[in-house]
């Protein structure tokens, strides 16, 4: 009996540090890539995406990554997830939010769009749109919407961020200044619970603020991993905006906090059901 035991407690420590060492790796793969799937990480620890999902939920908990839908990233309030990795996180999300504030743009409308890959997402679904005006601060917007020769596409000025293709800096803050648009297309990296919306380019949100003081409506897209995650640069108060566009329902302490401020919220998955 003893000797079983023996036998078990070595077994014990052995897989013990198995999983200590695989979850430093998923940590080290995270801090270098900005991003990992859960389809990735099962694959190069020859492990089940469930384990895989534990081994996510724990280093959560611990502080040391962030839990995102399909996989986990950087937890940090001063540096974003990598351009190429916000890519594909929630890709699916942001899809269906794109394609619910496309419902709520009419045709032959003016637009401010602005950096971010939820942008990105919306421009794509505005595609079956007609005689829309958009003026952006993002590269990949512009490249997208001009597929449709019935658009007026117009780029502010200043410094391309080679990273994303976003365009910021006082000539972008002074070109926006010159137009008064239908709509504001904003997306967010964090929502605080008492409403503040944060990002990491003070740049970047300078840019943001101006499309908000000169839109007559602003529409926040932002999906549901942006509830409560920290970044350092305050955009604004969630009061500034019109209407939310998310994939599903926040917190109920988000939720309060939307009715105080008066902001319409839309719901992808309630949309559609």
């Amino acid at each position: 009996m003893s000797e079983s035991k023996t036998n078990e407690n070595g077994e014990g420590k052995v897989r013990g540090k198995s999983v200590l060492l695989r979850r430093q790796k998923i940590v080290e793969l995270v801090q270098s890539r900005g991003f990992a799937s859960i389809e990735s990480l099962s694959e190069k620890f020859s492990v089940t995406p469930q384990t895989i999902r534990r081994d996510i939920n724990e280093l959560t908990e611990e502080g040391h990554i962030r839990r995102y839908h399909g996989g986990a990233g950087l937890s940090s309030s001063v540096e974003n997830v990598a351009y190429t990795a916000r890519k594909v996180m929630c890709r699916h999300e942001k899809i269906r939010i794109a394609s619910m504030v496309a419902r709520h743009i009419p045709n032959n409308a003016s637009l401010f769009m602005d950096i971010g890959t939820t942008s990105e997402a919306v421009a794509r679904a505005l595609l079956e749109h007609n005689g829309l005006r958009v003026i952006t601060n993002n590269l990949n917007v512009a490249s997208i919407l001009c597929q449709r020769d019935d658009f007026e596409i117009i780029v502010t000025g200043g410094v391309v961020r080679c990273k994303d293709s976003g365009v910021i800096g006082e000539s972008a803050i002074d070109f926006i200044g010159q137009f008064k648009a239908d709509f504001g297309i904003l997306s967010i990296s964090g929502i605080d619970t008492d409403g503040t919306l944060l990002d990491f380019d003070y740049k970047e949100v300078r840019v943001d603020r101006a499309i908000i003081a000169h839109s007559k409506k602003v529409f926040l897209v932002a999906d549901h991993t942006k509830f409560g995650r920290d970044a350092m640069v305050r955009l604004c108060n969630v009061r500034d905006i019109h209407a939310l566009f998310t994939d599903c329902r926040p917190p109920a302490d988000f939720m309060e906090m939307l009715v105080r401020a008066n902001v319409t919220l839309y719901v992808a998955e309630e949309e559609q059901s």
